[in-house]
């Protein structure tokens, strides 16, 4: 049996579990490999207590892994996008193949590590970048291959998964959610990333590639976060028999123009999707043969995201002596047939809204409100007009919308924020019955 050598670069949450993995399931891995998975040497800053280094050669220095002769495949856990990038692409300029779950690098590289990888005969794997433990990309590229993909949708961020279930079951407020996520360690102490969508845009054009066989094109992402939803709106979502999910949402238009958007969405509560709750992920496909299939389980933690590393590295041992042209794409099709599909813009896109408004409690005021949707050819689906509290001289009003272009409703939004009746902002958020 031919020994593949592993050298893994990181050893924080994913670079401990992937190693510790390997370590007590070495022999099943090998029966699936057909060769023995043996890791060879690690870069680290420090030694992690919860590894046996005792058989491996550490290194401090993660660049002398990358040019290391008796490694074969670089594992690449460090994560960011500066030092991981120069570190992959000295193992590709050594004749190393890569596996990484980085999916910023991937996000925002990956067309031209991908280009240097092809050129040099290598290959780069990144089953872990998205959905942790799903294997969600193996699913596109192979299991759903004989599809043409209608759209995907996501949960594909834990963090804002468990702040919106911990809203919705305990009428709690995001900042209160937020602050416990952060002990609970779900959350970093800058939440940005998770919080502000940034971290799912990264992974949701990962997906959108690979279902649509198109180049990267992260800037293309319209991005909004959860850290505007209020308790208000998460209770009215259940009272009109929906819950409020951040997705990732890619859609191919008969045009074939593609929506690429991540942002807070209503979902109807009787969908698989909209019960995938705390730091759970789930990425609903829908395929023009197979129809509408659901993959869920958790979408991060060091082991869950091992196991999807050690799926690369199996796979790329068992084609590590082929021919480039004989190995899965990249991208789900092969490099000539990938297409630059045009990205459709937030304002083209056309979806149903939830719309929340605090009006003057006087006679008259909804009926202007209905009219100017009315001009606008909006129709309204369902509308809900509270009684003011005592003392109180403004009422909540809420309207679901049928479908519109967004360019329309923002223009109603803007004549109904006008109305000498209407205090503050209207709230908007996107509603997708998928």
């Amino acid at each position: 049996m031919k020994t593949v050598r592993i050298g893994i670069c990181g050893l924080g949450t994913v670079g401990s579990g992937t190693f510790n993995v390997i370590k007590r399931n070495g022999q099943e891995i090998n029966a699936r490999a057909g060769c023995a998975i043996q890791v060879v040497q690690v870069g680290c800053r420090r030694d992690n207590p919860a590894c046996d280094l005792r058989d491996v050669e550490v290194t401090r220095d993660i660049f002398a892994v990358a040019r290391n002769p008796d490694v074969d495949i670089l594992v690449e856990m460090l994560g960011g996008t500066t030092t991981a990038k120069d570190l992959i692409e000295t193992a590709i300029a050594n004749g190393k193949h890569v596996v990484t779950a980085n999916k910023a690098l991937i996000a925002e590289h990956g067309n031209e590590l991908f280009a240097a990888a092809r050129a040099k005969g290598v290959s780069i794997a990144f089953e872990a970048a998205v959905a942790g433990g799903i294997p969600i990309i193996r699913i596109l590229k192979e299991g759903l291959s004989a599809n043409r993909i209608e759209w995907l949708a996501g949960i594909i961020n834990g963090t804002s998964n468990f702040i919106l279930t911990e809203m919705r079951d305990k009428g709690r407020s995001f900042e209160d959610v937020l602050a416990e996520a952060q002990r609970l360690g779900y959350a970093e102490a800058d939440p940005t990333f998770d919080v502000e969508g940034i971290d799912a845009a990264h992974k949701l054009v990962i997906l959108g590639s690979l279902a649509f066989g198109m180049p990267l094109q992260y800037d293309k992402v319209y991005t909004e976060g959860i850290s505007k939803i209020a308790p208000m709106d998460v209770s009215y979502a259940g009272e009109l028999g929906y819950r409020i999910k951040h997705l990732g949402i890619a859609r191919k238009h008969a045009d074939n123009r593609v929506e690429l958007r991540v942002h807070p969405t209503f979902i109807p509560e009787r969908r698989l999707i909209a019960n995938v709750d705390g730091v759970s992920n789930a990425v609903a496909v829908k395929g023009d043969a197979v129809g509408s299939t659901l993959y869920y389980g958790p979408g991060a933690g060091a082991e869950p995201t091992g196991s999807a590393v050690i799926s690369d590295i199996i796979e790329l041992s068992r084609t590590l002596l082929a021919p480039p042209e004989y190995r899965a794409p990249y991208l789900g099709v092969q490099d000539d047939q990938l297409t630059n599909y045009e990205i459709l813009p937030i304002e083209e896109i056309e979806t149903c809204y939830y719309l929340r408004m605090s009006a003057a409690d006087q006679p008259g005021v909804l009926s202007k409100i209905t009219q100017i949707l009315s001009d606008a050819g909006i129709s309204i689906e369902a509308l809900i007009q509270k009684q003011p509290h005592e003392h109180d001289m403004q009422v909540p009003v809420i309207l679901l919308t049928n479908s519109v272009q967004e360019k329309k409703i923002n223009q109603a939004i803007a004549l109904i924020e006008a109305l000498d009746t209407i205090v503050g902002s209207v709230v908007r958020i996107r509603v997708e019955t998928l």
